[in-house]
C-alpha cells in the first residue's frame, strides 16, 4: 500500500549502514515512522532538517510494517533562523513535544494546521505569544485541556468578568480551570498565574509569555508527559532557558 501527504519533519536518526529513520508529522495519517533509505547521505543532510514541511510519499507491502519514504522539500522552516538561536531552540521544542506526545498514526490535521501557522509566525514580532498559544492548543489535543471560559469558583463567564476590574487571573494547577482575581487571592500563592494576552486583553510580552510558559510547562510536565512516565523533552526545556536568559530584567 502507498499514499501520499504533506508532513512536518520532527526527527531522523541513522538507521543500519545507510539509512535513516525519520518520524514525520503527516497532515491526514499522524505522526508516522519510515525509512529513507540513503538518508545519512550527504544528498539528505538538508533535508532532514527537523521542522521542514515535506512532501511525503510512503510504501510498504503492508499497512503495519515499518514502510519506506520518498521526501522532497516545500519549505524549510529553519533555513532563515539560522542566526536565530531563540527561534531554532522554539522550532526545536514544537518538533520535540510533537515527537513526544502524539500517538503512531492519529490523524491531527487541526494540529498540523496550526503547527503550521506558528512556523509562519516565527517571522514576526509575536512569534512567542503565538508559541504559548500553540502549547495550550496542544495540551487540548491530548487531553489536557485548560478551561479558561469561565471561573472555577463563581461560574461566572469570562466575557462577563471582563467588564469589571475582577477579571480571570490565576489557573488551578490541579484542575486546568481559571479562576477570577477576587477569588484567587487567598490562595495565589498555590495557583498559577494567567497572563492577561490569553483572554485577548493585552498584546503579551516577554514577562507575560513566561508566565504562560510556565503555566503551560506545569501541564505538560505533570499531566501529558507524567502519563507517559518520561520528562518533558530537553529541547522544551532549553527554549524556556533560552527565552528568560535573553529577556531577563
Amino acid at each position: 500500500m502507498d499514499w501520499n501527504d504533506q508532513a512536518i519533519l520532527l526527527s531522523a536518526r541513522p538507521y543500519g549502514e545507510s539509512a535513516a529513520l525519520a518520524l514525520l508529522l503527516t497532515r491526514d495519517h499522524g505522526r508516522h515512522a519510515g525509512l529513507l533509505h540513503g538518508g545519512q547521505s550527504a544528498r539528505y543532510r538538508a533535508l532532514l532538517e527537523p521542522g521542514n514541511l515535506l512532501t511525503a510519499g510512503w510504501r510498504a507491502r503492508v499497512a503495519d510494517q515499518l514502510g519506506s519514504w520518498s521526501l522532497e522539500v516545500e519549505r524549510a522552516y529553519a533555513a532563515p533562523f539560522l542566526d536565530d538561536p531563540q527561534r531554532l531552540a522554539c522550532l526545536a521544542s514544537v518538533c520535540a513535544l510533537l515527537d513526544g506526545l502524539l500517538a503512531d498514526r492519529e490523524p491531527h490535521p487541526g494540529l498540523f494546521g496550526a503547527t503550521i501557522a506558528l512556523f509562519e509566525a516565527l517571522s514576526t514580532d509575536v512569534w512567542a505569544e503565538v508559541y504559548v498559544r500553540w502549547e495550550i492548543g496542544l495540551l487540548e489535543e491530548v487531553g489536557f485541556g485548560l478551561d479558561l471560559s469561565r471561573c472555577a469558583a463563581s461560574g461566572q463567564a469570562a466575557s462577563d468578568l471582563f467588564t469589571g476590574n475582577d477579571r480571570l487571573s490565576h489557573v488551578s494547577p490541579r484542575t486546568g480551570r481559571a479562576v477570577s482575581a477576587s477569588a484567587a487571592e487567598p490562595y495565589k500563592s498555590k495557583l498559577l498565574p494567567l497572563p492577561p494576552f490569553l483572554l485577548g486583553l493585552s498584546e503579551g510580552g516577554p514577562e507575560e509569555v513566561q508566565q504562560g510558559l510556565a503555566l503551560t510547562g506545569h501541564f505538560l510536565e505533570h499531566r501529558a508527559f507524567a502519563q507517559r512516565h518520561v520528562e518533558v523533552p530537553s529541547a522544551r526545556v532549553r527554549f524556556v532557558e533560552r527565552y528568560a536568559r535573553i529577556h531577563r530584567p
